[in-house]
């Protein structure tokens, strides 16, 4: 596990106490789904970068190298 120290104003800490955001369960979760979240917007950009582009249909083998290429980078960026 890792431990985080973040710094909010007093007011948006305190009503996010209040709110049960600020235990480590809620944190979590809004994470997981911020990073989700983020995953769909990329792949949906790479999705229309894909369909501008000009030339022939990826293979399947293309497809999957790219595929393998992208979770090397989650990886990576993750930490993971």
């Amino acid at each position: 596990m890792t431990t985080v120290e973040i710094t909010l104003p007093d007011g948006l800490a305190k009503e996010a106490q209040q709110a049960g955001l600020l235990t480590p369960e809620a944190l979590e979760t809004m994470l997981r789904e911020r990073l989700r979240v983020r995953g769909i917007a990329e792949l949906r950009e790479a999705v229309d970068r894909m369909a501008l582009a000009d030339g022939a249909p990826m293979t399947m083998d293309e497809i999957q190298a790219e595929i393998h290429a992208y979770r090397q980078e989650r990886r990576r960026a993750s930490g993971t």
